[in-house]
């Protein structure tokens, strides 16, 4: 065979290659929406099928069981979320801390049902979901602690200060996109002096941890983040 014939019979596996995972990604989307309203014992296969206007096999072909499904949608929505708040890299310290809020809360405002799936789960205690739901809390974390020490190996007290912050922001931000009666902007200045808050009680306990200046002063940081 020629390299030009094998060329052309590369062409229909790409081809088929791209629709398999356009398909799955379309599983998965709708997975999202479905979990987020509906707890993980109460859909059936038959369920998901239905509402998804597929046969049961398929789902079985792409995700081998309703467990591997779900671990799925858990595993796509957190790679989003973590995407999504830790841009902004290239930023100043203080700006990072900013950007990164916003991001977090601009994902939960327009993937409320991925938000949902990741932060409450439906599956009951499974120790994989949690495991995946605690990854995303650490990387949160991490990100938190980049943007104000500039680095993310911080010690046991100063990392517990910043998950118990991430905690709470979990809790606010499900109430929020639930009854969002506050804008964004407020929201995210609301959580970024909450930061400040806790940035300084670690520095008090642990002044290895010296809180940013702004914190320190009880000051947002007050640059808008980009809204590109």
């Amino acid at each position: 065979m020629n390299i030009s014939q094998q060329r052309a019979d590369a062409r229909p596996r790409a081809r088929g290659t791209e629709r398999s995972a356009a398909r799955r990604a379309e599983l998965i989307a709708i997975g999202r929406r479905l979990f987020a309203d509906t707890s993980y014992d109460a859909l059936s296969m038959d369920d998901i099928a239905r509402q998804a206007h597929v046969a049961k096999g398929l789902i079985y072909y792409y995700f081998q069981s309703k467990r591997g499904y779900y671990l799925a949608i858990v595993q796509d929505s957190v790679a989003d979320l973590v995407t999504t708040a830790a841009r902004g890299t290239e930023l100043p310290q203080v700006d990072r801390v900013q950007r990164t809020i916003d991001g977090y809360l601009r994902y939960a405002e327009h993937n409320q049902a991925a938000y949902r799936t990741i932060v409450s789960g439906g599956v009951g205690f499974d120790a994989e979901v949690h495991a995946i739901r605690d990854g995303v809390r650490e990387a949160i974390v991490g990100t938190i602690a980049e943007g104000a020490y500039g680095r993310s190996d911080i010690g046991p007290l100063a990392r517990m200060g910043l998950l118990a912050w991430v905690c709470s922001v979990e809790g606010a931000t499900l109430d929020w996109i639930g009854r969002p009666e506050l804008p964004r902007e407020t929201m995210r200045e609301l959580l970024v002096k909450s930061l400040g808050g806790t940035l300084r009680a670690i520095e008090e306990l642990d002044p290895a941890y010296p809180a940013p200046a702004p914190a320190r002063r009880d000051e947002s940081w007050r640059r808008r983040p980009d809204d590109a």
